[in-house]
């Protein structure tokens, strides 16, 4: 019975103390964190107890209590500050999924090291190296570094086959040797095996194939890295597509984009061309849209609202069959069609005017990006189909480009001043449109603007991708940003000038822009809209003149008695407080644990002194305290500053 109590008080004694150490370390430190990191700290601290405890005389334990207890409380802090910044918390995982996340992690070094591989044997390693020293490589140079990256990315898989897809298309980042190389990446998967296809479209329909369709082709149109696409036909006789996504793609695409922004931090924080070309965001972006693309959902609500906003008869959008449709699974409307891709240089369709058809597809893709705010990102000739009968229609909208109504504005009066040649009012567009840094020279950007109009848009000149390289090779020399909206937007009008081309040859984008600008403009001239446009002004002048009685009486009467005030709130944003109690804080802690240590060291070099036991004293117990409480604060202050600099 005695060896129970005292096992017990013993058991007590031990989670008093743990208990009371991490608690007062997590306290001290202004800390929350879970149970395994407290149990963890605590236990050091019961171990620091007990190295003290036997490091102490057991004379003058007595009067060195308090510095035993406070100089195991200022290593047990010690300890979760340095497990703090070492491995921060959330960044463990649960022990239930420890040997899923060992897994994911073995598979993403093995993957990173085969990336590797690949990039130093195609001779990248060069162009890393090459990065941060001032003197570039000549044209020749360019074309092997760009052929080289190209091969790479072809061997590194799908996924890197989409980025260097999306950047050939960049001309604002990248010189042309790079992009005319990198838009020769083509990438046709094999199929997966149709069993697979077969067992995951069983699971997404929850019965049988042959439940849902009449009939179904197991060999695929189209074979991507992402999806494929099957012909089938439903029950009612309407042909539709049957876009697929791959069996276990996901878990390649995600471990390939987290590889890829791991190293797009490493360039932005190692390399200037990184950090001016801002790497990182755009790979977080292109993760991003990949990302999108995977769950087939945002491709049918993109069709649904792209749709929504296109005129009857202009351009067919497919109808998507949403009770049919999930996130690895969307079901469409068939065209009876061929895309340009395969028509060749020109149309050869009987019934077709390419002038027309040019003018309609190109009137299609301005109203969606000026209109209704959500357009085709990339209408290249593979995406744009001629039907039978004629006509034109869109497809594959997994990646679209979203505009809001303020840059929607921005971007008219862009074009109307492209459409008047006009050099001012086009550097006001472009600066209301982009970001701009603290200081630019506005008359160097207008002459320039102005050679820019002269050579692109001049009588006698034809619009062509060189333009748009130019402009954003002048929006990156003057350090303005495009939204990355805008660029979509451009990037999208550069993709379908290569499109109409293949439509038309003779066609003249910049009259049709132009023209189409000019009557956007009108449009919006027209007496009813400026009726509507007067009405909403005169509504909101309304309510501010019912209140404005009132308001003015408010003043008058406290003008006459004598207690008109005024209310100025400093620090009004909890932002700035915040930052700016923290600021007091710390330098309230770093004088007090200044002024505590300048008074330990004093009392200690104090020889005389009443002593407590014979050699320890009254002096030396308070300093040694007083030093203690001075270590504390200070490591407060110095985590709390290295602390913040990593969040």
């Amino acid at each position: 019975m005695k060896t129970a109590i005292v096992l017990a008080v013993g058991c007590v004694t031990i989670t008093a103390t743990i208990g009371g150490f991490s608690a007062g370390a997590r306290l001290l430190l202004g800390l929350r964190i879970g149970r395994i990191r407290a149990a963890v700290t605590g236990s050091f601290g019961l171990f620091a107890t007990i190295v003290f405890s036997r490091t102490v005389h057991s004379a003058d334990r007595g009067a060195l209590l308090t510095v035993e207890i406070g100089s195991v409380l200022l290593l047990t802090m010690g300890f979760l500050a340095v497990s703090e910044v070492v491995l921060p918390s959330g960044s463990w995982p649960s022990m239930l999924r420890l040997p899923r996340a060992l897994q994911r992690r073995i598979a993403r070094a093995r993957r990173y090291s085969q990336l590797s591989a690949i990039a130093y044997r195609h001779g990248l390693g060069r162009l890393l190296r090459s990065a941060g020293r001032a003197s570039a490589p000549g044209p020749a140079g360019h074309h092997e570094l760009a052929r080289s990256l190209r091969r790479a990315l072809e061997e590194g898989g799908a996924t890197f086959v989409k980025l260097g897809q999306v950047l050939s298309t960049r001309h604002d980042l990248l010189p042309p040797s790079f992009t005319d190389e990198l838009s020769n990446l083509q990438h046709q998967a094999t199929p997966a095996l149709w069993e697979e296809v077969a067992e995951q479209l069983r699971q997404e329909f929850h019965r049988p194939l042959d439940a849902v369709f009449a009939r179904f082709d197991p060999v695929p149109l189209a074979a991507g890295s992402i999806a494929q696409v099957h012909r089938a036909r439903l029950h009612s006789g309407q042909e539709v597509v049957v876009k697929v996504r791959r069996p276990g793609c996901r878990p390649v695409v995600e471990r390939d984009l987290d590889i890829l922004c791991s190293v797009a931090r490493r360039l932005e924080e190692r390399t200037a061309w990184g950090r001016a070309a801002g790497v990182e965001a755009l790979a977080v972006g292109f993760a991003d849209s990949v990302l999108e693309e995977l769950d087939f959902r945002v491709e049918a609500r993109n069709m649904t609202a792209v749709a929504a906003r296109s005129r009857d008869g202009e351009v067919l959008i497919p109808q998507v069959f949403p009770e049919l449709s999930s996130e690895k699974v969307l079901v469409t409307e068939w065209l009876d069609g061929e895309p340009l891709s395969a028509a060749g240089t020109g149309l050869r369709h009987p019934d077709a005017d390419p002038m027309r058809l040019a003018r309609t597809i190109l009137d299609c893709v301005l109203r969606q990006i000026m209109v209704g705010g959500t357009f085709h990102a990339d209408p290249h000739p593979g995406n744009i189909l001629l039907l039978r009968d004629g006509r034109l229609a869109m497809l594959d909208f997994g990646s679209v480009g979203r505009i809001d109504g303020q840059l929607q504005a921005r971007l008219r009066d862009l074009l109307v001043a492209i459409r008047r040649a006009d050099a001012a009012a086009l550097c006001d567009a472009l600066l209301a449109l982009a970001n701009q840094p603290e200081e630019i020279d506005q008359k160097d950007l207008e002459r320039s603007l102005g050679l820019f109009l002269a050579r692109h848009f001049g009588p006698g000149t034809a619009l062509d991708r060189t333009a748009f390289s130019d402009l954003f090779r002048l929006v990156t020399a003057h350090r303005l940003t495009i939204p990355n909206s805008v660029a979509a937007a451009f990037r999208a009008l550069a993709t379908l000038e290569g499109t109409l081309t293949r439509i038309a040859p003779d066609f003249d984008l910049t009259a049709e822009a132009k023209q189409f600008a000019w009557v956007q403009v009108t449009e919006s001239a027209s007496p009813p809209k400026l009726a509507v446009t007067a009405a909403d002004e005169l509504l909101d002048i309304l309510l501010i003149a019912r209140r404005l009685p009132r308001r003015l009486d408010r003043i008058t009467s406290a003008i006459e008695q004598g207690r008109l005030s005024m209310n100025i709130r400093l620090l009004g944003n909890r932002h700035d407080r915040g930052f700016l109690q923290t600021l007091v804080h710390e330098v309230i802690l770093t004088a007090l644990g200044a002024t505590t240590g300048v008074m330990a060291v004093i009392l200690l070099s104090t020889a005389r002194g009443p002593r407590i036991t014979s050699s320890i004293t009254l002096f030396e117990v308070i300093g040694y305290n007083l030093l203690v409480v001075s270590a504390i604060l200070m490591v407060r202050v110095l985590f709390t500053i290295f602390h913040a600099r990593r969040r």
